[in-house]
């Protein structure tokens, strides 16, 4: 036959838990990304990058899609990042997509930064066996800071807790973006 006793402190575990996750500074702590403190930081000084590139989508009656991006890569020929604002058509904003290799730490999210501005954050989104994207909805202001500024600094922090920087060039962008696409693919759709 159980004891009385026995019975509260096997129940005072579960009791702390369900006092502990309805707590209101814990919900509220929970919204915030948690900031991780690194062991070490380094700069991928490695990375060639290319030329900035607008490529637009027109498929059947839909909204155009113009894609604005930039692609750097290690020595060896792998890719090592890709930028890309990612604008529709009609649409009141635009998105930043960012891919990197895998073996980055995904609870910390990707932090862009142009000409020692305010940081823009990119959680990540998913992984695929060769990169993992972080995406997120671009404020307009980091958008005109692209098109003002001069170089853009992505730090990324891999799953030994060494923040990785790079540097990617700005000069070309704001002509890019604005001016008319590199290409424009289009599909038309039989109904």
């Amino acid at each position: 036959m159980p004891s009385p006793l026995r019975d509260c402190i096997a129940a005072l575990p579960f009791a702390l838990i369900a006092t502990i996750s309805a707590s209101p500074c814990l919900a509220a702590q929970a919204d915030k990304p948690a900031e991780v403190t690194t062991r070490g930081q380094r700069e991928a000084k490695d990375i060639a990058y290319g030329n900035w590139q607008k490529l637009c989508f027109k498929v059947g009656g839909a909204p155009m899609l113009c894609r604005t991006s930039i692609s750097g890569k290690f020595p060896t020929g792998q890719m090592a990042v890709r930028i890309d604002l990612i604008e529709r058509e009609g649409a009141a904003s635009a998105r930043l997509q960012l891919f990197v290799p895998v073996g980055m730490y995904l609870q910390q999210p990707a932090k862009l930064t142009v000409d020692r501005g305010s940081p823009v954050r990119l959680p990540y989104s998913w992984c695929l066996t060769n990169a993992c994207i972080a995406a997120d909805v671009a404020p307009a202001a980091i958008v005109k800071q692209m098109e003002s500024g001069k170089t853009l600094v992505l730090e990324t922090v891999d799953s030994n807790l060494l923040a990785l920087t790079t540097s990617v060039p700005l000069a070309e962008f704001a002509s890019v973006h604005k001016g008319a696409p590199s290409r424009t693919l289009e599909q038309y759709v039989d109904e």
